[in-house]
């Protein structure tokens, strides 16, 4: 059985209320360590009217405070980013298999002043490398070529070398997997009537396809 660190997430969101209500069904499928300050997961447990579980292992991360649930602020932001961090010490020292996050707030994040959006945002400062955002269900999956960036700034991210790059290492990391590319305007751009970008797209699978740049 793996052995996984849980990041709590926001203490003032649902983060530790998911990890509480749902450890019964959790433990039967890994042994779960969850990164989160002792205290803070009992007062959660008291505020939610539950019993705190015997075998809740938690690994101490985060400072002690006093949980608000639905505001927002840098004391959970600030508690959410060094859970996650623990948790990630953890799999850096073999410690554990993997890693689940839980959800936090970006805007806590900010009110805590830590330069990073989000999870995916400090993986790739953490460790020097780009990271890819995947998201579905056995069904489909959807790898992210843009993310964490408002709408008005996607078609400027939209490079040939840099989405050229993206597919590359897509394919390396789910090789002989057959990938939709989706364009980014109405009817795929409609032959240029409705966006240029698709232009854009159709040159970097071509290059892919033909396994130009591949290392």
């Amino acid at each position: 059985m793996k052995t996984l660190a849980i990041s709590i997430g926001d203490l003032n969101g649902v983060g530790l209320e998911i990890a509480l209500r749902s450890h019964e069904n959790v433990k039967k499928l890994c042994r779960p360590f969850y990164c989160v300050n002792p205290s803070l997961a009992k007062q959660g447990a008291e505020r939610l009217g539950i019993e705190l579980p015997e075998d809740f292992h938690c690994v101490d991360a985060g400072e002690e405070g006093e949980i608000q649930p639905g505001v927002i602020d840098g004391f959970s932001g600030k508690n959410s980013f060094l859970s996650f961090e623990k948790a990630l010490e953890l799999a850096d020292t073999g410690e554990v298999d993997g890693i689940v996050t839980l959800p936090v707030h970006k805007k806590a994040w900010s009110l805590a002043s830590l330069p990073f959006v989000g999870h995916t945002d400090y993986l790739r400062h953490r460790y020097k490398r780009e990271a890819i955002m995947m998201m579905g269900c056995p069904a489909m999956f959807v790898a992210l070529f843009t993310d964490h960036l408002p709408l008005s700034k996607v078609p400027g991210a939209i490079d040939e070398e840099r989405l050229t790059d993206f597919m590359q290492r897509l394919i390396r990391e789910i090789p002989g997997k057959r990938i939709g590319v989706l364009g980014l305007n109405p009817h795929a751009g409609d032959d240029g009537i409705m966006g240029s970008e698709e232009n854009v797209i159709r040159k970097a699978v071509e290059r892919v396809n033909r396994g130009s740049n591949m290392p």
